[in-house]
C-alpha cells in the first residue's frame, strides 16, 4: 500500500482524491474480483489521518483499511472526510458494510468518485450515509475510477466481462511471419508492460491453436503479482496437450471451454487439473457469447485475450471485443499473418462505412515500441 507521508501534510480535496486513486491503482492486481478502491481520511484541519485500499478477496475493503490505519496512528476520525473512489458498500457479503464502519467512526463527510452498480449496493450506501447525517458528494475523480474498474462495472451492468484484446504487431499490422514465427515482434519493455495488464485481469484467454503452436505458459512473470489469473482456453475438440507447459504454473486454474465431449481426452486434461465446460453453438464450435456469460458468473471482471488471428477474428466478428491493447513495433514485415482473420461477417468490406470504429484512449511509447489503447466506439457507455 502507498504509505502516508511521514509529515502527514494538509491536502486539498483534489489532492486527497488523487491519493485515493493512486491507492486504487495499487490494488488493481490484488482486488479482483472485487473492485479496486482507495480511501483517504482527512481531518477537519486538512491533515491525512488514515489511508487504505481494497485487500485480496475476503479481506477488508478500502474504507475499513483506512480506519484501521487511523487507529494504528492514534488519530481521531470524528468529523473527518472520507475520500473514496467507489460508493461504500451497504451489505453483508464476504465482509461487513463499509458505510456502517464510517458511521461508527464518526466520519462527517464522504466524497466518492462513482456509484457502485452492484445490485446489492446501487445507491444504498449513499442513502445509508445520508440517513445517518453524513454529507455525501459524488463525481470527483470519476473518469479514472471508472477506467480502473471498467471490468467490474461491465460484469455488474452487462453481466459479461470487459474483453480486452492484446496484440503485438509490426507497423504494417503483421502479428507473425507466414510460417507462424512471432517471437519477438516487440521488445522487452512492451512484453513486461503486457504482463502488467495480464496481472490486473480476472482471467487470460487463448485458443487451442496458440497452445499447440507455441506451447506458452501465459502466466504473469515479468511483474510482481500476488495472484495468477486463471487461464481460459477455447478448445472445441479438446485438443489441448496434457503435457502443455501451461499446466506447470503453480496455483493457476485452467478452464477449458469445449463443444464436443471426448471422454479419454477430457480425463487426461482433468488429471492435470483442468476444469472443462461444454458450451457448443449450432456450428459445433464453442459459443463465445455463452462463454463470456459463464465467465461473468465465475466473477471474471476483465478478460485479457492473447490469442491467434482466428480466435481474434471470431471475437471481433461476433462483436464481443470491447478494447484493443495494441503494441506496434517499429518494423515492417510484409507478407505474414494479420491481427485478425476475417473479422467481419460476410467477408471483405465493400464500404468503409462498415469498418469497426475505435476511439483512441491513449498512445504511449513503451521502450522502442508504441502502445495504443483503443476502445470500440460506444462500448463503455453503460
Amino acid at each position: 500500500m502507498t504509505p502516508l507521508p511521514s509529515s502527514t501534510p494538509t491536502l486539498s480535496a483534489d489532492e486527497a482524491m488523487r491519493l485515493a486513486l493512486s491507492l486504487a491503482r495499487d490494488a488493481s492486481r490484488t482486488a479482483p474480483p472485487n473492485p479496486a478502491v482507495g480511501c483517504v481520511l482527512v481531518a477537519p484541519d486538512g491533515r491525512i489521518v488514515g489511508s487504505g485500499q481494497t485487500q485480496r478477496v475476503g479481506g477488508a475493503h478500502a474504507e475499513v483499511m483506512a480506519l484501521r490505519d487511523a487507529t494504528a496512528r492514534g488519530e481521531d476520525t470524528r468529523g473527518a472526510t472520507a475520500y473514496v473512489t467507489l460508493e461504500p458498500c451497504a451489505h453483508h457479503g464476504r465482509t461487513g458494510p463499509c458505510c456502517e464502519a464510517l458511521i461508527e467512526a464518526g466520519v462527517a463527510r464522504v466524497v466518492a468518485s462513482i456509484a457502485d452498480p452492484n445490485p446489492l449496493v446501487a445507491g444504498q450506501g449513499f442513502e445509508r450515509l445520508r440517513a445517518a447525517g453524513l454529507a455525501v458528494e459524488v463525481g470527483s475523480g470519476a473518469s479514472e475510477a471508472r477506467a480502473l474498474n471498467i471490468g467490474f462495472l461491465s460484469r455488474m451492468v452487462r453481466r459479461t466481462p470487459w474483453v480486452r484484446l492484446k496484440v503485438a504487431a509490426s507497423l504494417d499490422g503483421r502479428t507473425a511471419l507466414e510460417n507462424g514465427s512471432s517471437q519477438w515482434i516487440t521488445g522487452e519493455a512492451a512484453r513486461a508492460d503486457g504482463h502488467a495488464w495480464r496481472a490486473r485481469a480476472g482471467a487470460v484467454l487463448t485458443g487451442v491453436g496458440t497452445v499447440i503452436d507455441d506451447d506458452p505458459q501465459l502466466d504473469v512473470r515479468a511483474v510482481e503479482t500476488p495472484r495468477q489469473p486463471p487461464l481460459v482456453i477455447v478448445d472445441s475438440r479438446l485438443q489441448t496437450p496434457p503435457g502443455a507447459r501451461l499446466f506447470d504454473v503453480p496455483g493457476r486454474a485452467v478452464w477449458i471451454y469445449a463443444a464436443a465431449a471426448h471422454e479419454a481426452r477430457a480425463g487426461a486434461l482433468q488429471a492435470r487439473g483442468a476444469d472443462i465446460r461444454y458450451l457448443p453453438n449450432v456450428g459445433g464450435k464453442v459459443d463465445l457469447a455463452a462463454m463470456l456469460a459463464d465467465l461473468a458468473r465465475r466473477e471474471v471482471n476483465e478478460l485479457h485475450v492473447e490469442a491467434g488471428h482466428k480466435l481474434n477474428g471470431s471475437l471481433m466478428r461476433e462483436g464481443l471485443v470491447d478494447e484493443l491493447l495494441l503494441y506496434m513495433a517499429p518494423k515492417f514485415i510484409g507478407d505474414g499473418l494479420g491481427i485478425a482473420s476475417q473479422p467481419y461477417a460476410g467477408g471483405p468490406l465493400n464500404s468503409l462505412d462498415g469498418a469497426l470504429a475505435l476511439d483512441f484512449h491513449s498512445i504511449e511509447a513503451i521502450g522502442p515500441d508504441l502502445r495504443i489503447v483503443a476502445l470500440v466506439a460506444g462500448r463503455d457507455s453503460f
